[in-house]
């Protein structure tokens, strides 16, 4: 089985330097340092108000993936909102994209809490989607763990689910946390019968992701952003991305006997 990979988010990286003008942090040295350490992509979030990530910043660390070919750019947005210019602009200046996370937030929302609807949302989701297909892109759907709509998710094209993982965290260590895990199971296995590709995001962390990856079939990627810079606060990039990463290895790891 393939390893899951681990997807960067520097959104709270860039909401730091905003606090000051200054330009520190600095976002690409971020990314340089956590690509060092063996992170196999970067994840942005731009919003149209540009609170933490602005629309220098996107374009600055995809000048900055030129050079790590191997790694990932992976675009997260609405794309109703500012998302599909933001991809346009870079794929005219010839820079690196390779998937578009489309998540269904408001303009001013704290954060992004809940999947996308069907059939509620596929006829506005699926020119978008084909647009995105049209400039080479993978596209990945921010959804609820719901087995029931995976179905659907892949009838307007898409080719991967980002399972929004805050209720299994959320869940973690109290009573629910079987229940979750089953949850999100159940919904990673219809997404896979379906020819869909999963990844998971929202609020998992170094004591939670153990279990998830364990429990959870075929997740391809993980984006990891509020609890890795955390960490970084105190760790540093690298010690923090090498850590998730042995959580990754963990859940990877063969069963011992006896």
């Amino acid at each position: 089985m393939k390893k899951t990979s681990l997807s960067v988010n520097l959104n709270k990286v860039a909401l730091v330097r905003n606090t000051r003008h200054l330009g520190i942090p600095s976002l690409t040295r971020a990314a340089t340092l956590c690509l060092q350490a063996g992170a196999s992509g970067i994840t942005v979030h731009p919003r149209p108000d540009e609170r933490h990530i602005r629309a220098d910043d996107v374009r600055d660390l995809a000048v900055l993936l030129q050079a790590w070919p191997e790694r990932e750019f992976n675009i997260e947005g609405n794309p109703f909102h500012n998302l599909m210019d933001c991809v346009r602009d870079l794929l005219d200046r010839k820079l690196p994209v390779h998937q578009l996370t489309f998540v269904p937030d408001s303009e001013g929302q704290f954060t992004s809490d809940q999947g996308w609807s069907f059939p509620a949302d596929a006829d506005r989701l699926r020119p978008l989607i084909a647009q995105a297909h049209a400039w080479g892109l993978r596209v990945s759907l921010f959804m609820d763990a719901e087995p029931q709509v995976m179905a659907a998710a892949k009838a307007v094209g898409a080719d991967r689910v980002e399972l929004y993982t805050e209720p299994y965290a959320a869940a973690w260590g109290g009573p629910q946390q079987a229940t979750q895990l089953a949850r999100f199971a159940q919904a990673a296995q219809a997404a896979l019968a379906v020819g869909l590709a999963v990844n998971a995001g929202h609020d998992l962390n170094r004591d939670n992701l153990t279990a998830f990856l364990k429990q959870v079939p075929g997740v391809s990627e993980v984006s990891i952003g509020h609890a890795l810079i955390a960490d970084a606060l105190e760790l540093g990039y690298s010690a923090t991305v090498q850590a998730y990463l042995r959580c990754i290895d963990s859940a990877f790891a063969p069963a011992r006997s006896g």
